[in-house]
């Protein structure tokens, strides 16, 4: 009975050694999985738009909100929606905040709004958020400034004019809105912006003094296989695949004298551009920032991308973040 006693106490001791020890090197581990983490994030570079620290690659929402400018492939979107699942959503802020993209860009979407809050506030996401309402100011300015308020109660770090809204604002001469916009967000004490696919939009704030803390302006080249032909770029709008930067030589001329932050969006044309091209092109030719929607599995290597096209940049437009 005492043997055993004595090889039951023997076992016990050893098991809870074993555990300990377990314990420990599982503890070890993951302390130097987050060093690791947190170096690779930290590696990542950033800019200041009025004191708010950007990363020079941020994270676009349209594949979040399903909206992923397929062209003619209808059935990318369903896709898109059974892949980029809430849970799967956050795991890509997750994975974006672990390599160092620390802002993400999206449109008012209740779905993707909800998500954002939840990831936030219930699993501790640090992601910051700059967000465009989707409500039109020109209709409702009240309207416009409701929608705001509940962005700022929300958590919102920085707001700017949706592209598409100063897109029409610009055709139909209604600068003092811009303007409004504008200044709704430097009275929240929001870094405040535009958001543009024509050029107009920006020769026209410059020209008013509108002077937003920043853009977010279309910027790709054109030598890709869909990419426009000289003889199809009649209209800024005209119905042409892959065409959102209607002339990439004029946008290089026209924002090298502009003295605010630049944020470049469809950067990849909508992935007819990969980013191995695209992003030397854009940082080489003066944006600050590159706006980009990634898939999760995407995000390590286009932060990689982004890191070292930052770190070989050839330009003559000044950092401006």
């Amino acid at each position: 009975m005492k043997k055993y006693e004595l090889n039951r106490r023997r076992f016990l001791s050893t098991s809870l050694l074993t555990s300990t020890a377990i314990t420990t090197i599982s503890s070890i581990r993951s302390v130097a999985e987050e060093n690791k983490t947190n170096e690779i994030a930290s590696q990542m570079p950033c800019g200041n738009v009025r004191g708010l620290q950007i990363s020079r690659l941020l994270l676009g929402g349209n594949l979040l909100t399903h909206f992923t400018h397929s062209r003619d492939l209808k059935y990318v979107y369903n896709l898109c929606a059974h892949y980029n699942t809430p849970e799967k959503i956050i795991q890509t802020m997750q994975l974006a905040e672990k390599n160092g993209i620390n802002t993400l860009v999206v449109h008012t979407v209740p779905e993707i709004l909800k998500i954002l809050e939840d990831y936030r506030f219930k699993k501790g996401g640090k992601i910051q958020w700059i967000i465009c309402p989707t409500a039109y100011p020109d209709a409702d300015f009240d309207l416009y400034k409701q929608q705001v308020k509940q962005l700022i109660d929300m958590g919102l770090d920085a707001l700017y004019l949706w592209g598409v809204t100063a897109d029409r604002l610009v055709r139909e001469k209604k600068i003092s809105i811009i303007k409004k916009t504008v200044e709704l967000g430097k009275e929240n004490a929001l870094p405040s912006g535009v958001g543009a696919h024509d050029l107009e939009v920006i020769k026209v704030c410059e020209k008013e003094k509108i002077e937003p803390d920043f853009y977010i302006k279309t910027f790709h080249h054109h030598n890709y296989p869909t990419g426009p032909q000289k003889e199809q770029l009649i209209e800024p709008y005209a119905e042409i695949p892959g065409y959102w930067c209607k002339d990439p030589d004029e946008t290089i001329q026209v924002m090298k004298d502009v003295s605010v932050p630049w944020i470049a969006f469809k950067v990849m044309s909508a992935g007819a551009i990969p980013p191995e091209d695209a992003f030397p092109y854009v940082f080489n030719n003066g944006a600050d920032h590159i706006l980009a929607g990634m898939f999760d599995f995407e995000i390590e290597h286009d932060a990689k991308l982004a890191r070292q096209a930052f770190e070989n940049a050839n330009r003559t437009r000044p950092w401006r973040s």
